[in-house]
């Protein structure tokens, strides 16, 4: 295998199961993510001849060019760009009515803005190449309302910014796979149910009262479809959000 994938937000959940899957399946890897130190000791645990790390802010134009650089100078190529990153501002998960002006421009753009700037800057290459993969992660929260008798009692909610962030990104999604039509580019999503992530109990408990098995998911939970995505069994696959949340949105 001698496919190279770059991972954005590489030191999450998600983010380190792929990681850790791929190089499994003998990918080349390059993970970025703007914890250096978390990268640091990722790339010491690993121990991986196929895993390079890339520490920066990716949610601006130039060091977004600077992390498909260095894949390339790393590798030579870049086959498949997976964007896990989820950057917050401080005042992320306040309630609507708390909701201000100045934290909603910061996370529209670093979650929703950033994502159109990444994908212009990835895609540019591919179309050099004259092929590629941009694989894209919305959520279950973007094609249906939170449910929030969830979260009645508890200190934590879902942000109506989320919702239309994810929303947004499965619009991303299909505009840019029928954009870029017969040039040989892929662009797809993946919209997970809940990641577990120290929630409170009656949270966890709700919430796998509407699932079907589970419940809340892991990063683990994932990697199967992304090894499927990025294999020439989905080449004819473009333009999808895909759902993998445990029949929580049935």
């Amino acid at each position: 295998m001698n496919k190279v994938v770059l991972i954005t937000g590489g030191i999450g959940r998600i983010g380190l199961s792929l990681t850790k899957k791929l190089l499994d399946n003998r990918y080349k890897v390059l993970l970025g993510d703007i914890d250096k130190n978390g990268l640091n000791k990722i790339k010491k645990r690993l121990n991986s001849k196929n895993l390079e790390i890339f520490s920066g802010n990716l949610n601006s134009k130039k060091s977004i060019d600077n992390f498909i650089s260095f894949g390339l100078k790393k590798f030579n190529k870049i086959n498949t760009l997976i964007h896990c990153s989820y950057p917050k501002s401080q005042t992320w998960g306040s309630s609507f009515e708390k909701l201000t002006e100045s934290s909603l421009k910061e996370d529209l753009y670093n979650q929703l803005g950033a994502t159109i700037i990444l994908s212009q800057r990835i895609t540019n290459y591919f179309l050099t190449v004259k092929g590629g993969s941009l694989i894209l992660f919305s959520s279950i929260h973007g094609i249906q309302a939170p449910k929030f008798d969830h979260y009645k009692n508890l200190s934590m909610t879902s942000p109506i910014e989320y919702s239309a962030i994810k929303s947004g990104i499965i619009s991303i999604t299909k505009y840019l796979a029928k954009y870029y039509k017969k040039k040989g580019i892929r662009i797809n999503c993946i919209s997970p149910g809940g990641i577990k992530d120290k929630q409170p109990r009656l949270f966890i408990k709700r919430y796998k009262n509407s699932c079907n098995l589970k419940g809340l998911l892991e990063g683990d939970d994932l990697t199967g479809l992304v090894l499927f995505l990025l294999s020439d069994q989905s080449k004819y696959i473009n333009g999808q959000n895909i759902v993998v949340d445990d029949g929580w949105s049935l």
